[in-house]
């Protein structure tokens, strides 16, 4: 079956960094633009970067606009998210998304906290 699993997500301080990771199974992930989005207590869900399915073209929310970066490797079936420079407002719980056409799957999430 369809699986969307994030792991990389923690406690950091601000100005650190976090790699997430998620590793998708069960659908051609080549063929999927990816995208990670947040969620804040009390907040909407958010996009916070998207990706192409070849990986040749990236997109970010204004807020994490070079501190962020997207990417993603398809013999392994996963998409990154680097983090550097977190500030508190980053906190929320990040998903994985992959979408193609009107099909689209959620991981389950990993929550960051940015905290000293």
């Amino acid at each position: 079956q369809v699986q969307l699993v994030e792991s990389g997500g923690g406690l950091v301080q601000p100005g650190g960094s976090l790699r997430l990771s998620c590793a998708a199974s069960g659908f051609t992930f080549s063929s999927y633009a990816m995208s990670w989005y947040r969620q804040a207590p009390g907040k909407e869900r958010e996009s916070v970067a998207a990706i192409t399915s070849a990986g040749g073209m990236t997109k970010y929310a204004d807020s994490v606009k070079g501190r962020f970066t997207i990417s993603r490797d398809n013999a392994k079936n996963t998409v990154y998210l680097q983090m550097n420079s977190l500030k508190p407002e980053d906190t929320a719980v990040y998903y994985c998304n992959a979408v193609r056409g009107l099909t689209g799957y959620w991981g389950q999430g990993t929550q960051v906290t940015v905290s000293s």
